[in-house]
């Protein structure tokens, strides 16, 4: 590992779980930022760079994915190491092993486990009983890979991350909680427009506030969607149905009808704001095509840097 590339205060991180942003110190996001442009400076400039040679890490597929699968397989290979997927139908999982069994077993074959599923306690219990690394590719509570992605992306495109405003309009769900917890740690103040009943856990918001204690960061929570936007330096959605709730998908057309993000709303943005937006996106629903595909949006630049995130987090974690 290249002392240049990744500063000895690294060097605690080793061996660490990525399950919630919560669960980390804002230096310790920072770090990972900083390793993740680096790792994206080298690959454009193409130096070869693998520190995860022999290593394998094992992604345990319970969702369908395309970021996520792909930036870890691809991430993992371009750092020298080997990845499985696996579901869980191709698991004893799929006969009823435990989890704890699982975890204690690929522990005694791989250097870390990705695992993207429905449960968070899922997640939770497969880190307790594993002895390597696990990261959470996503559940139904938090996206922190995802967020990684986000706030390097905001820092490249604005330069600097403490005191900028990002408006998180529709669904109150994985991706928002975890945006809560990364904003709240970086100083980003967030403000996110849900209709009632769809707002982020009161739990979370409660993290996240304390998490903003110290860093001085503003978190608002309302059903208005053109307060939220006010003046924000960038505008996100996601899906109005995740997956697990197609069958609410017409319902929640009708629910989140008021908070699709088109021209006009991000009129009420800065002008310079830019859009978010996590993918997979449906045209015409949460978001407009002119918005989707027009000037202020970086939505392919953030697709694209869940590869140099995530190959930061294994770095940290599992070189």
């Amino acid at each position: 590992m290249s002392v240049a590339l990744v500063p000895v205060q690294a060097e605690p991180l080793k061996g660490r779980d990525c399950l919630s942003l919560a669960d980390w110190k804002p230096e310790e996001i920072e770090l990972i930022l900083d390793v993740a442009q680096k790792l994206k400076e080298k690959q454009r400039r193409g130096e070869r760079y693998t520190p995860l040679a022999g290593k394998t890490l094992a992604m345990i597929f319970d969702k369908p994915s395309t970021r996520t699968r792909v930036s870890f397989e691809t991430g993992i290979a371009q750092l020298g190491g080997y990845a499985l997927s696996l579901n869980r139908n191709e698991l004893q999982l799929g006969r009823g092993e435990t989890i704890a069994d699982t975890a204690r077993v690929l522990s005694r074959y791989v250097d870390g486990i990705l695992i993207r599923t429905f449960e968070h306690r899922t997640v939770i219990e497969l880190a307790r009983y594993a002895e390597v690394p696990v990261i959470n590719g996503l559940t139904d509570l938090h996206h922190p890979c995802q967020v990684l992605a986000d706030l390097l992306t905001l820092r490249e495109k604005k330069g600097s991350l403490v005191g900028l405003k990002l408006a998180f309009v529709g669904d109150g769900n994985n991706v928002a909680h975890s945006l809560l917890h990364g904003c709240a740690a970086m100083g980003v103040h967030i403000s996110v427009a849900a209709p009632e009943g769809y707002q982020p856990l009161s739990e979370v918001v409660e993290e996240a506030r304390q998490i903003a204690k110290d860093t001085g960061a503003e978190i608002t929570i309302t059903t208005d969607p053109a307060e939220a936007v006010q003046q924000a330096d960038a505008v996100y959605t996601d899906v109005w149905a995740s997956m697990g709730q197609e069958e609410e998908k017409e319902l929640r057309k009708q629910i989140f009808g008021g908070y699709q993000v088109d021209a006009e709303l991000m009129s009420k943005a800065k002008p310079d704001a830019v859009f978010l937006h996590c993918l997979p996106a449906y045209r015409g629903w949460e978001v407009t095509a002119d918005v989707l595909d027009g000037p202020q949006s970086v939505v392919w630049d953030q697709a694209e840097n869940r590869l140099h995130a995530q190959k930061a987090l294994m770095l940290l974690l599992m070189g």
